[in-house]
């Protein structure tokens, strides 16, 4: 069957197989001991039992796409786009799900179009990064890559789902870099963020400023457009307060929670610390495989999904953890080794954007159960529990081992 497609088993990347396996592998056991209850057992079934039939579903869907020629995947990415754009305007209306408006719910299934937003902005900006008309030193080019992340990014943040926001602007600056944007281009990009994160403390904006002003002099551009990006920049830290009230109340807890300023000892705060207490618990060799008290009383909220990591922190101490972290940076090595040695460009971007959206996630949901970032609501990879994530992630996968499998295709 592969032969059809002109490639074979030995094209297809071993390494990365093995460690999806592995982290799907200590999900379901961390899954399992999550939901277990010494009273029934129907939520282990349940739960397990779906976790295993997603993950199947997706090893499916990510070996159609290993199959499915590049070229395809290239011209239906302007296609895929346009159809999720149309999801995530649909989904504000007829929409559900716990007050927000995130989910098709289809009798059992809970469809979330920002997942698909994931995977339908990275090939499309892929595709048009990858045209041979591109000039990274147009405005136009540059402006056309940003309004094609921040059309789902808005409509996303509409529902609202911060958490998925996040990952879906954080696709921009990798897959420009990588596409040739030059890095001072970049710190222009990048200094109004920093600006923002930097403006509700004088002495943080103070520092980011010299930063701002040092980077500019050693660039020796011309002045106007030095005055300019630093006008930009002192604009944006104008415009903050009128940013954050903008946001909704439960966003506002989350960052002031995070950064110290609020406590929230029965919210987020209350999440963060039982998640803290749970890994810190689990020392180097663990509590052991269902012997995790924080996870067994349950103290720890959300601990099949959001908060996975502090189960297996705790059952399985730190030598778990560092398996766990190790698997993920073999995965993303292999993956960026594709990228480096392909041949054809939007094959390389895919995998970058494919690489980007995946570290995120592990990025931020482990700082999160630590206490080192705010608690967005971003699932781990092939670990968490749920149907949607776990088939994007699958679908990443698929993507990234059709690119190895073609790498010295042009």
């Amino acid at each position: 069957m592969l032969a059809r497609t002109n490639i074979s088993w030995k094209d297809i990347d071993k390494a990365i197989i093995i460690c999806v396996l592995l982290l799907a592998s200590a999900g379901l056991m961390a899954i399992y001991s999550a939901t277990s209850s010494p009273v029934t057992s129907a939520v282990i079934k349940n739960s397990f039992s779906k976790q295993i039939i997603w993950f199947l579903m997706g090893a499916m869907i990510a070996s159609a796409i290993v199959l499915t020629p590049a070229k395809y995947l290239r011209s239906s990415a302007y296609w895929l786009y346009g159809v999720c754009l149309v999801l995530l305007v649909l989904v504000l209306f007829i929409g559900g799900g716990k007050g927000v408006h995130r989910w098709f719910i289809i009798g059992p299934i809970y469809l979330q179009p920002a997942e698909i937003a994931k995977i339908a902005t990275l090939l499309a900006l892929a595709r048009y990064l990858s045209d041979e008309a591109r000039d990274l030193k147009s405005l136009k080019d540059i402006g056309v890559c940003f309004a094609l992340v921040l059309a789902p990014t808005a409509l996303i943040l509409k529902e609202p789902d911060l958490g998925t926001a996040i990952v879906v602007v954080s696709l921009l600056l990798p897959v420009l870099f990588w596409a040739g944007l030059s890095p001072f281009i970049v710190f222009i990009i990048v200094s109004p963020v920093l600006t923002v994160i930097s403006a509700f403390n004088v002495f943080t904006f103070g520092a980011v400023m010299l930063l701002i002003i040092a980077v500019l002099v050693l660039s020796k551009r011309k002045l106007p457009v030095l005055l300019a990006i630093f006008i930009l920049n002192v604009g944006v830290g104008a415009l903050t307060p009128k940013l954050w009230h903008g946001l909704k109340d439960y966003q506002k807890t989350r960052i002031l929670t995070f950064v110290g300023i609020q406590e929230d000892p029965r919210g987020t705060g209350y999440q963060v610390a039982q998640s803290q207490v749970a890994i810190g618990s689990g020392g180097f060799w663990g509590k052991g495989w269902l012997r995790g008290t924080q996870t067994k009383l349950r103290f720890l909220p959300e601990q099949h999904t959001d908060f996975i990591f502090a189960v297996i922190g705790e059952e399985f101490g730190f030598w778990g953890v560092m398996i766990v972290l190790i698997t993920f940076f073999v995965l993303f090595w292999r993956a960026l080794g594709i990228a480096i040695s392909a041949k054809n460009k939007f094959l390389v971007l895919m995998v970058v954007g494919c690489v980007t959206v995946l570290g995120v996630h592990v990025i931020v949901n482990t700082g999160m159960t630590v206490g080192i970032m705010p608690v967005t609501g971003i699932p781990l990879p092939f670990l968490s529990y749920g149907g949607s994530s776990l088939w994007m992630c699958m679908t990443l996968i698929g993507l990234i081992l059709n690119a190895g499998a073609r790498r010295f295709q042009y």
